[in-house]
């Protein structure tokens, strides 16, 4: 194994060690995704009753929405709190007193995110398919598509929030929670972008999530695929991501020259 795919595997395994022993962690993985299908999916069951037909289609988007969000969500999350992980134990400086490198560490954090994603997720898909029959995977190969895309976004957003964290140390840590819950409304989870006021409109398409969202729904409705979404959603998730990195790398350098590497969190 190369030297930085070693050093990758062992900080990933770092954290993979804290769930093997302890049920509350692994728990929390499925709790919030699984609460929300509930919730959402006893909400679509009301419609769909209500409507007819119709109802049956705007619960399908509506479960989806909800599965595909929490993607985004638990991308994000997955890596911004594996992160907060170290400082919380007091380990960041000594993570970089060794010869990890800054990309490496976001290395792992990614893929812990996909890890922490899969376990939180895959339980809620299941969920969905047992009590409301729906069943996500039916969307066909485009969902891998969305998936992507969503999680980029997350990664993204997460990123951003390290940057934060890196600058004003512990002050920043309710972030992690809370960026992306605050551009929901904005990215089109639960209804198109159109119902939004002609102002907000432009706001929304800047978001690779509103993209992808109104391409799942347009799956749904007609089993179409609007590549042309898809490809915005794509394009804007490099710009992001870019973005993201040079934020990431620049706060980094700044913490390590003011020595904050060793003291944030205290």
């Amino acid at each position: 194994m190369r030297p930085a795919l070693r050093r990758i595997w062992g900080m990933m395994y770092r954290h993979l060690a804290l769930y093997r022993r302890s049920w509350p962690r692994l728990l929390e993985l499925a709790y919030w995704p699984t609460l929300q299908m509930c919730i959402w999916g006893f909400t679509a069951s009301f419609f769909a009753a209500r409507t007819g037909n119709p109802g049956a289609v705007l619960a399908g988007g509506l479960l989806g929405a909800v599965l595909l969000w929490e993607v985004a969500l638990r991308s994000q999350m997955g890596v911004a709190i594996s992160f907060l992980e170290e400082i919380w134990s007091r380990n960041l400086g000594h993570v970089f007193v060794s010869p990890l490198r800054p990309w490496e560490l976001v290395a792992a954090l990614v893929g812990m995110s996909v890890l922490r994603m899969t376990a939180g997720v895959l339980p809620a898909v299941l969920l969905a398919w047992a009590l409301y029959a729906f069943n996500l995977f039916a969307l066909g190969p485009v969902l891998i598509l969305f998936a992507v895309n969503l999680m980029v976004m997350g990664w993204s957003v997460s990123l951003g929030v390290v940057s934060l964290i890196l600058r004003h140390g512990a002050g920043a840590e309710a972030l992690a929670w809370s960026v992306l819950f605050g551009l929901t409304p904005f990215s089109a989870v639960f209804y198109p972008v159109a119902v939004l006021p002609a102002w907000l409109q432009p706001v929304a398409l800047v978001l690779p999530s509103a993209h992808v969202f109104e391409g799942m729904r347009a799956a749904i409705a007609t089993g179409a695929i609007d590549w042309n979404h898809l490809a915005w959603a794509a394009g804007l998730n490099l710009l992001w991501l870019a973005g993201a990195a040079l934020l990431f790398a620049w706060q980094f350098r700044v913490a390590r020259t003011r020595g904050a590497l060793l003291s944030i969190g205290e």
